[in-house]
Protein backbone atom coordinates (compact mmCIF):
# COMPACT_ATOMS: atom_id res chain seq x y z
CA UNK A 1 0.00 0.00 0.00
CA UNK A 2 1.51 3.33 -1.08
CA UNK A 3 1.25 6.62 0.81
CA UNK A 4 -1.63 8.01 -1.25
CA UNK A 5 -3.71 4.87 -0.83
CA UNK A 6 -3.03 4.79 2.91
CA UNK A 7 -4.13 8.40 3.37
CA UNK A 8 -7.29 7.82 1.34
CA UNK A 9 -8.15 4.64 3.23
CA UNK A 10 -7.68 6.00 6.74
CA UNK A 11 -8.10 9.75 6.37
CA UNK A 12 -5.87 12.52 7.67
CA UNK A 13 -7.51 12.62 11.09
CA UNK A 14 -6.96 8.96 11.84
CA UNK A 15 -3.39 9.11 10.56
CA UNK A 16 -2.72 12.04 12.91
CA UNK A 17 -4.10 10.10 15.86
CA UNK A 18 -2.06 7.02 14.95
CA UNK A 19 1.13 9.08 14.70
CA UNK A 20 0.39 10.71 18.05
CA UNK A 21 -0.34 7.34 19.62
CA UNK A 22 2.90 5.81 18.31
CA UNK A 23 5.00 8.76 19.49
CA UNK A 24 3.18 8.83 22.83
CA UNK A 25 3.62 5.11 23.46
CA UNK A 26 7.33 5.34 22.69
CA UNK A 27 7.82 8.38 24.91
CA UNK A 28 5.71 6.96 27.73
CA UNK A 29 7.46 3.59 27.86
CA UNK A 30 11.00 4.90 27.78
CA UNK A 31 10.46 8.05 29.86
CA UNK A 32 9.10 5.81 32.61
CA UNK A 33 12.00 3.39 32.29
CA UNK A 34 14.71 6.06 32.15
CA UNK A 35 13.29 8.11 35.07
CA UNK A 36 13.51 11.12 32.74
CA UNK A 37 12.66 14.25 34.72
CA UNK A 38 13.50 17.87 33.90
CA UNK A 39 12.76 18.97 37.47
CA UNK A 40 15.17 16.46 39.00
CA UNK A 41 17.88 17.45 36.52
CA UNK A 42 17.41 21.16 37.27
CA UNK A 43 17.51 20.59 41.04
CA UNK A 44 20.73 18.57 40.75
CA UNK A 45 22.34 21.21 38.55
CA UNK A 46 21.22 24.11 40.76
CA UNK A 47 22.70 22.42 43.83
CA UNK A 48 26.00 21.96 42.03
CA UNK A 49 25.67 18.18 42.20
CA UNK A 50 24.81 17.22 38.63
CA UNK A 51 24.65 13.43 38.68
CA UNK A 52 22.52 10.57 37.37
CA UNK A 53 19.29 12.51 36.87
CA UNK A 54 21.06 15.30 35.01
CA UNK A 55 22.89 12.70 32.91
CA UNK A 56 19.58 11.08 31.90
CA UNK A 57 18.11 14.45 30.90
CA UNK A 58 21.25 15.37 28.93
CA UNK A 59 21.20 12.04 27.07
CA UNK A 60 17.58 12.63 26.10
CA UNK A 61 18.22 16.21 25.02
CA UNK A 62 21.38 15.36 23.09
CA UNK A 63 19.74 12.46 21.24
CA UNK A 64 16.71 14.58 20.32
CA UNK A 65 18.83 17.52 19.15
CA UNK A 66 21.32 15.68 16.96
CA UNK A 67 18.74 13.45 15.25
CA UNK A 68 16.25 16.27 14.68
CA UNK A 69 18.99 18.42 13.15
CA UNK A 70 20.04 15.49 10.96
CA UNK A 71 16.54 15.16 9.50
CA UNK A 72 16.33 18.93 9.01
CA UNK A 73 19.59 18.85 7.02
CA UNK A 74 18.34 15.94 4.89
CA UNK A 75 15.05 17.72 4.18
CA UNK A 76 12.84 15.22 5.99
CA UNK A 77 11.66 17.98 8.34
CA UNK A 78 10.54 21.18 6.61
CA UNK A 79 11.20 23.98 9.10
CA UNK A 80 9.47 26.43 6.78
CA UNK A 81 6.16 24.78 7.66
CA UNK A 82 6.60 24.73 11.45
CA UNK A 83 4.34 27.41 12.92
CA UNK A 84 6.48 28.05 16.01
CA UNK A 85 9.48 28.94 13.86
CA UNK A 86 7.71 31.16 11.34
CA UNK A 87 5.44 33.42 13.36
CA UNK A 88 5.98 36.37 15.66
CA UNK A 89 7.50 35.27 18.95
CA UNK A 90 7.11 36.64 22.45
CA UNK A 91 10.26 37.14 24.50
CA UNK A 92 8.26 38.46 27.44
CA UNK A 93 6.06 35.39 27.29
CA UNK A 94 9.11 33.14 27.20
CA UNK A 95 10.77 34.87 30.15
CA UNK A 96 7.71 35.26 32.38
CA UNK A 97 6.25 31.92 31.36
CA UNK A 98 9.60 30.20 31.82
CA UNK A 99 9.95 31.57 35.35
CA UNK A 100 6.41 30.51 36.24
CA UNK A 101 6.90 27.09 34.66
CA UNK A 102 10.17 26.48 36.48
CA UNK A 103 8.84 27.53 39.87
CA UNK A 104 5.63 25.55 39.43
CA UNK A 105 7.50 22.50 38.21
CA UNK A 106 9.68 22.41 41.33
CA UNK A 107 6.76 22.99 43.71
CA UNK A 108 4.50 20.44 41.98
CA UNK A 109 7.17 17.75 41.92
CA UNK A 110 7.52 17.53 38.15
CA UNK A 111 6.70 19.12 34.80
CA UNK A 112 3.60 18.17 32.80
CA UNK A 113 5.31 15.25 31.05
CA UNK A 114 6.71 13.76 34.26
CA UNK A 115 3.38 14.11 36.07
CA UNK A 116 1.59 12.37 33.19
CA UNK A 117 4.10 9.51 33.26
CA UNK A 118 3.88 9.18 37.05
CA UNK A 119 0.08 9.33 37.11
CA UNK A 120 -0.04 6.29 34.83
CA UNK A 121 1.93 4.30 37.43
CA UNK A 122 -0.71 4.93 40.11
CA UNK A 123 0.72 8.10 41.67
CA UNK A 124 -2.40 10.01 42.76
CA UNK A 125 -0.44 13.13 43.73
CA UNK A 126 0.87 13.35 40.18
CA UNK A 127 -2.61 12.73 38.74
CA UNK A 128 -4.22 15.53 40.77
CA UNK A 129 -1.34 17.92 40.04
CA UNK A 130 -1.57 17.10 36.35
CA UNK A 131 -5.31 17.78 36.27
CA UNK A 132 -4.79 21.15 37.95
CA UNK A 133 -2.11 22.05 35.39
CA UNK A 134 -4.44 21.04 32.57
CA UNK A 135 -7.36 23.13 33.87
CA UNK A 136 -5.21 26.22 34.47
CA UNK A 137 -3.61 25.79 31.03
CA UNK A 138 -7.04 25.73 29.41
CA UNK A 139 -8.03 28.86 31.35
CA UNK A 140 -4.84 30.56 30.13
CA UNK A 141 -5.24 29.49 26.52
CA UNK A 142 -8.96 30.12 25.97
CA UNK A 143 -10.56 30.99 29.30
CA UNK A 144 -10.64 33.67 31.96
CA UNK A 145 -6.84 33.97 32.16
CA UNK A 146 -6.31 34.41 28.41
CA UNK A 147 -6.49 38.26 28.44
CA UNK A 148 -3.70 38.38 31.03
CA UNK A 149 -1.62 35.93 28.98
CA UNK A 150 -2.10 37.94 25.80
CA UNK A 151 -1.23 41.18 27.58
CA UNK A 152 2.00 39.78 29.02
CA UNK A 153 2.92 38.15 25.71
CA UNK A 154 2.62 41.44 23.84
CA UNK A 155 5.14 43.28 26.05
CA UNK A 156 8.15 42.18 23.99
CA UNK A 157 7.63 40.71 20.55
CA UNK A 158 10.27 39.56 18.07
CA UNK A 159 9.88 38.52 14.45
CA UNK A 160 10.59 35.01 13.25
CA UNK A 161 13.97 35.86 11.74
CA UNK A 162 15.46 37.34 14.92
CA UNK A 163 14.10 34.95 17.53
CA UNK A 164 16.64 32.15 16.98
CA UNK A 165 20.36 31.76 16.48
CA UNK A 166 20.55 28.95 13.93
CA UNK A 167 21.36 31.46 11.18
CA UNK A 168 24.57 32.24 13.06
CA UNK A 169 25.75 28.63 12.91
CA UNK A 170 27.72 27.12 10.01
CA UNK A 171 26.27 24.36 7.86
CA UNK A 172 25.56 21.29 9.99
CA UNK A 173 26.08 23.53 13.03
CA UNK A 174 22.97 22.15 14.69
CA UNK A 175 24.20 18.59 14.30
CA UNK A 176 27.61 19.54 15.68
CA UNK A 177 25.96 21.20 18.67
CA UNK A 178 23.86 18.09 19.22
CA UNK A 179 26.97 15.91 19.01
CA UNK A 180 28.67 18.03 21.67
CA UNK A 181 25.70 17.65 24.01
CA UNK A 182 25.48 13.91 23.36
CA UNK A 183 29.21 13.34 23.93
CA UNK A 184 28.98 15.35 27.16
CA UNK A 185 25.96 13.28 28.18
CA UNK A 186 27.77 9.98 27.60
CA UNK A 187 30.75 11.25 29.58
CA UNK A 188 28.51 12.35 32.45
CA UNK A 189 26.62 9.05 32.39
CA UNK A 190 29.84 7.03 32.57
CA UNK A 191 31.26 9.28 35.29
CA UNK A 192 28.18 8.88 37.49
CA UNK A 193 27.70 5.19 36.63
CA UNK A 194 24.20 5.58 35.23
CA UNK A 195 22.40 2.27 34.79
CA UNK A 196 22.94 1.15 31.17
CA UNK A 197 19.26 0.45 30.63
CA UNK A 198 18.38 3.91 31.95
CA UNK A 199 20.87 5.41 29.49
CA UNK A 200 19.45 3.47 26.53
CA UNK A 201 15.89 4.37 27.55
CA UNK A 202 16.89 8.04 27.85
CA UNK A 203 18.25 8.04 24.30
CA UNK A 204 15.07 6.41 22.95
CA UNK A 205 13.01 8.99 24.84
CA UNK A 206 14.90 11.67 22.91
CA UNK A 207 14.42 9.79 19.65
CA UNK A 208 10.65 9.78 20.23
CA UNK A 209 10.73 13.58 20.00
CA UNK A 210 12.46 13.35 16.62
CA UNK A 211 9.98 10.68 15.55
CA UNK A 212 7.15 13.13 16.13
CA UNK A 213 8.76 15.81 13.97
CA UNK A 214 9.58 13.38 11.16
CA UNK A 215 6.17 11.67 11.00
CA UNK A 216 4.09 14.86 11.20
CA UNK A 217 6.33 16.44 8.55
CA UNK A 218 5.80 13.40 6.33
CA UNK A 219 2.06 13.60 6.92
CA UNK A 220 1.95 17.33 6.11
CA UNK A 221 3.89 16.79 2.89
CA UNK A 222 1.59 14.01 1.67
CA UNK A 223 -1.84 15.15 2.81
CA UNK A 224 -4.22 17.52 1.01
CA UNK A 225 -5.41 18.76 4.41
CA UNK A 226 -3.55 21.30 6.52
CA UNK A 227 -1.47 19.31 9.01
CA UNK A 228 0.46 20.95 11.83
CA UNK A 229 4.08 19.83 12.08
CA UNK A 230 4.66 19.22 15.77
CA UNK A 231 6.09 16.80 18.29
CA UNK A 232 6.04 16.01 21.99
CA UNK A 233 4.40 18.80 24.00
CA UNK A 234 2.12 18.37 26.98
CA UNK A 235 0.65 21.48 28.58
CA UNK A 236 -1.50 22.63 25.66
CA UNK A 237 -1.97 19.08 24.40
CA UNK A 238 -3.32 17.87 27.75
CA UNK A 239 -5.72 20.83 27.92
CA UNK A 240 -7.01 20.19 24.40
CA UNK A 241 -7.41 16.47 25.09
CA UNK A 242 -9.34 17.05 28.31
CA UNK A 243 -11.70 19.56 26.69
CA UNK A 244 -12.27 17.25 23.73
CA UNK A 245 -13.28 14.45 26.11
CA UNK A 246 -15.66 16.47 28.28
CA UNK A 247 -16.93 19.22 25.99
CA UNK A 248 -17.48 17.71 22.53
CA UNK A 249 -19.81 14.89 21.43
CA UNK A 250 -17.42 13.89 18.66
CA UNK A 251 -13.71 13.83 19.49
CA UNK A 252 -11.71 15.71 16.83
CA UNK A 253 -8.99 13.55 15.33
CA UNK A 254 -5.58 15.13 15.91
CA UNK A 255 -2.00 14.36 16.91
CA UNK A 256 -2.62 15.52 20.49
CA UNK A 257 -5.60 13.18 20.93
CA UNK A 258 -3.25 10.26 20.26
CA UNK A 259 -0.20 11.65 22.08
CA UNK A 260 -1.52 12.17 25.61
CA UNK A 261 -3.36 8.81 25.96
CA UNK A 262 -0.38 7.14 24.27
CA UNK A 263 2.05 8.46 26.89
CA UNK A 264 -0.29 7.40 29.70
CA UNK A 265 -0.75 3.92 28.24
CA UNK A 266 2.95 3.47 27.49
CA UNK A 267 3.99 4.46 30.99
CA UNK A 268 1.35 2.20 32.54
CA UNK A 269 2.42 -0.80 30.45
CA UNK A 270 6.10 -0.23 31.25
CA UNK A 271 5.34 -0.02 34.96
CA UNK A 272 3.22 -3.19 34.89
CA UNK A 273 5.79 -5.22 32.96
CA UNK A 274 8.76 -4.19 35.12
CA UNK A 275 7.20 -4.06 38.58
Amino acid sequence: MNTETLLEALGSGQISVMIGLLVGLTFGIFAQQSRFCLRAACVELWRGKAGKKFSVWLLTFGAALITTQFFIETGSIDTGQIRQLNTMGSMSGAIIGGLMFGAGMVLAGGCASRLLVLSATGNMRALISGLIITIVAQASLRGILSPARESLSSLWLVDANSRGFTHLLPQYGGMMLGAIFLIAAVWYARKHQVNKWWAVAAVVTGLSVTLGWVLTSWHAANSFDIIAIKSVSFTGSSADTLMALINQPVIPMSFDIGLVPGVFLGSMLAAMVTR
